[in-house]
């Protein structure tokens, strides 16, 4: 209630909380609806909710009780915000690393105008115009949304889901894509790719940065299934998908790393790090934009008797992880390497 106090009405759909949640929420002006969604369905309960909103609304931010807007967010909508806008998309935390830095970070769509729109879909819903005339979008630079979820919830219910999204409509692309990643996170490695397998394969899955994440499930489920060699030749695939994105590259390192093809190793982690801009979508991860890349390259470097290069690599990775105990332990002594190979050589 404190990150939404910017706006002017605050709606609140409660579908089973069993606790004093909803006395809490009206105690601090909430509008707030019990309805019980019978069966369970993202898009049922997210399109009750919208009928809370009132009619001479202008502009609807759609968040969870997990998620907090930060300071000044309104103001930046307002300014990005055009007669013709019907939605707005903005910058999006979604996971936070132990050390507090930002992990899983993307631009979704979740803020419309009111009345034309409706959500779709039983799990991962998504905004479905309905409205006259052409959707627009803008980009609402300043504002941030961060989530902070409860890490003990249980993700139970989402497979059933997909399942049910995929059986309502075999051919959307992007539900068979998280299907296969639902299996993926489930280990259930050989399901997951001939789902990922069939994602790429229907008509509608043209858009390369989720084939290339596809590709990269299947390879790191060969990996999982003892067949390197398959997952290199996915990997290889899903550079050459999506070559602008950090992430291929960085999950072929991994398997470098593991299989101590050292030159290998160098060569992926300075391709990883010659893409300098973050993707704005979802498929953007974490990992491939904090210390890994570097880290990988100052290893492959070091065992490669490229002492300097090395040490110098660390420092980066420790610039992005400076509490990371065992990347202090390798720059120290990379750099203790460093000085006694100089030494001698003098």
């Amino acid at each position: 209630m404190d990150s939404v106090s910017e706006a002017d009405v605050v709606c609140v759909l409660d579908t089973g909380s069993a606790d004093d949640t909803v006395e809490k929420l009206r105690s601090r002006g909430a509008v707030v609806a019990q309805r019980v969604i019978e069966p369970w369905r993202f898009d049922d309960a997210r399109n009750e909710s919208m009928k809370l909103i009132p009619a001479d609304a202008d502009i609807c931010c759609c968040i969870d009780l997990d998620e907090q807007f930060r300071p000044g967010w309104r103001e930046a909508l307002e300014r990005a915000w055009q007669p013709d806008t019907t939605r707005a998309r903005y910058r999006y935390t979604w996971s936070f690393n132990s050390d507090g830095s930002e992990g899983h970070v993307f631009w979704p769509e979740k803020i419309h105008k009111n009345g034309v729109y409706r959500w779709t879909h039983p799990v991962h819903e998504v905004l479905a115009y309905t409205g006259a005339g052409a959707e627009r979008c803008v980009t609402a630079e300043g504002v941030q949304l961060d989530h902070h979820p409860d890490p003990a919830k249980s993700r139970a219910q989402y497979l059933p889901l997909l399942e049910l999204a995929v059986a309502e409509d075999p051919d959307d692309d992007r539900n068979c894509h998280y299907l296969g990643r639902e299996y993926m996170y489930r280990g259930e490695w050989k399901k997951a790719i001939r789902t990922l397998k069939r994602h790429l394969s229907l008509p509608r899955a043209t858009w390369a940065d989720e084939r290339a994440a596809s590709m990269r499930f299947i390879g790191r489920c060969y990996r999982r299934l003892g067949r390197d060699d398959l997952a290199a030749v996915w990997y290889h695939r899903a550079i050459a998908e999506a070559p602008y994105l950090r992430e291929p590259y960085v999950d072929y390192a991994s398997l470098l790393y593991d299989n101590r093809n050292w030159a290998g190793l160098v060569f992926m982690a300075r391709c990883a790090l010659a893409i300098a801009e973050r993707a704005q979508t979802y498929i953007t991860e974490g990992y491939a934009w904090g210390p890994l890349p570097w880290d990988y390259l100052s290893i492959g470097l070091w065992n490669l008797g490229r002492r300097a290069e090395a040490a110098a690599a660390a420092r980066q990775a420790l610039a992005l992880a400076p509490d990371d105990k065992r990347i202090q332990n390798n720059l120290a002594f990379f750099e203790q390497s460093a000085y006694n190979g100089a030494e001698s050589q003098e």
